[in-house]
């Protein structure tokens, strides 16, 4: 038996293979998930699931089709609009992936997750900490300077191989330092 949540709305979940199983399932769009045989709120059971990099999920074992389905993306699809056909990706507006709730979710472009996902508060506070990081570095703000002289100097006699071998770095931290991907902070 579900209790009831005032304003809660469940919706039953279909998806290939839904009716060769045994229970009937039904997501709501407070993003709770339940199992139930006729009626969720007289022989329901409330579902915790699993967790998949950090998302919710159901594993169910489908006739030809074992998959998980993720609890985010089934619970947009059934309560929120797509904007276009590029909207093909579902975002958490509050950056809690555990928060599925049909309000906290939002159908985005490719580009319009990465711009999310710059904005998260654990890339934040990542970002800030490799700011401000001095162990465990293969190369010193001075030396990164010198790279970036080096790089942009139209006399450069060192090739890239060269220049990442005097260094004991690889090709592609060069090739980062170059276009500001690492170390945006040394000029």
């Amino acid at each position: 038996m579900i209790k009831k949540i005032p304003g809660e709305i469940w919706k039953p979940l279909e998806f290939p293979g839904w009716k060769q199983l045994r229970k009937k399932y039904a997501l709501s769009s407070l993003g709770r998930v339940s199992s139930y045989s006729e009626d969720i709120h007289n022989d329901g059971k409330l579902l915790s699931g699993s967790l998949t990099t950090g998302y919710k999920t159901l594993n169910l074992h489908r006739p030809g089709n074992n998959g998980t389905l993720y609890i985010h993306r089934e619970v947009a699809r059934l309560f929120q609009k797509k904007g276009t056909p590029k909207h093909k990706y579902v975002i958490h507006v509050n950056h809690n992936k555990l928060d599925n709730s049909a309000k906290n979710l939002k159908w985005a472009t490719l580009e319009d997750m990465i711009v999310h996902q710059q904005k998260s508060p654990a890339k934040v506070a990542y970002k800030k900490v490799q700011a401000t990081r001095n162990s465990g570095l293969k190369l010193t703000a001075s030396e990164v300077k010198n790279i970036k002289k080096t790089l942009t100097s139209k006399n450069r006699q060192l090739t890239i191989k060269k220049l990442a071998d005097k260094y004991g770095v690889s090709e592609m931290t060069l090739y980062r330092i170059k276009s500001g991907e690492n170390w945006a902070r040394v000029k």
